[in-house]
């Protein structure tokens, strides 16, 4: 039988989401609430759940109230969850960035004038977006994994995001740096045996490990464009710019053919019993602003009004899920929960 939490925890016994749900937006609008709360509630109906963090700033680790790895770990005994947080750090230091650094042009000339010759000087430092392309590498690789049913993203601020999704083109210029280092440098080395990769056999693998990462990064697009199996979530709170930057978004997603299906709407001033079926939830999270009596509860609620107008296009052909504003911090299970039922 699958794992599951006991009843009394009131999460939602089912999830309704595709194998794999990203979850994106401008920073501190929610976004790892939100893929903290879905991976659990998945967890807890018996799906076996990965989430991953992709945001350097990580705070994975303090919703879930718990320790999280770069490398998937079980994070729960009595439900099927696990979590990562990706380390960039880390990834360039694993797999086709480390055998470049190692092996390739910058890896031999460092070899062979020692730790101290200033190479980040001399070749620029290290390449733009190596990073993040490292850590791309890495989520794609947790996608892939076979362990997990259901993958959960809690993905970087919007300007990441899209980079990742503009890997492709920015490896393609990273091959195109690697070979002016080598034109530049061939001459230098062509007295020193086995340097820059003097091996066409290496040169050759070298080429087609890139080569492999630039169609598994394809093959994420093309997951990415399939409704049927990715949800890719913008979530916003109800203020201008929130709102300004997720239209941003949507409209950048589109020119990569990523359907936005779904929006959630964060911290909203309501009742939280007008947004979900919270019977089962501790009564001390649910708070409810004054919005007769209090002066600052009615102005913040003149406000958030006024965003969600602006936002009504956004509305259009996409399921709206609101949460909303909750009086604590929204760490550990309790908190989720309510966020659980909001999503459901």
């Amino acid at each position: 039988a699958p794992e599951t939490l006991d009843a009394e925890t009131a999460l939602p016994e089912t999830v309704d989401a595709p194998e794999y749900v990203l979850y994106g937006g401008k920073g501190g609008v929610g976004k790892t609430t939100c893929a903290a709360a879905t991976a659990l509630a998945s967890a807890a109906a018996g799906t076996k759940t990965l989430v991953v963090s992709t945001d350097p700033a990580h705070s994975l680790s303090d919703t879930l109230d718990t320790d999280i790895p770069a490398h998937p770990s079980r994070l729960r005994e009595d439900v099927p969850l696990w979590g990562v947080e990706i380390d960039p750090d880390a990834a360039m230091e694993e797999g086709f960035f480390a055998a470049q650094q190692e092996e390739g042009p910058v890896g031999d000339l460092a070899g062979m004038l020692g730790d101290g010759a200033g190479m980040e000087s001399l070749l620029g430092g290290t390449m733009p977006g190596a990073d993040e392309a490292a850590a791309m590498q890495k989520l794609i690789e947790h996608m892939d994994d076979p362990r997990f049913d259901r993958v959960v993203v809690d993905t970087a601020p919007t300007g990441h995001t899209l980079r990742l999704l503009q890997l492709p083109e920015m490896l393609d210029t990273m091959v195109g740096r690697m070979v002016k280092l080598r034109q530049q440098f061939s001459g230098m080395m062509d007295g020193i045996k086995g340097v820059f990769g003097g091996d066409d056999d290496e040169e050759a693998a070298g080429r087609q490990d890139l080569d492999e990462l630039k169609e598994r990064i394809e093959r994420l697009r093309t997951l990415l464009r399939d409704p049927d199996r990715t949800d890719f979530r913008v979530v916003m709170v109800p203020e201008t710019m929130s709102v300004t930057e997720s239209e941003r978004l949507v409209e950048r997603l589109d020119e990569f053919d990523i359907p936005v299906s779904t929006l959630v709407v964060n911290r909203v001033m309501e009742d939280p019993a007008d947004v979900a079926d919270l019977d089962d939830v501790d009564d001390d999270w649910i708070v409810t602003p004054n919005l007769e009596e209090c002066e600052f509860c009615q102005r913040r609620w003149s406000v958030q009004q006024d965003a969600l107008g602006r936002a009504s296009d956004l509305y259009r052909g996409r399921d709206v899920k609101r949460v909303p504003l909750l009086a604590d911090d929204v760490r550990g299970e309790a908190a989720l929960r309510v966020v659980a039922a909001c999503l459901d």
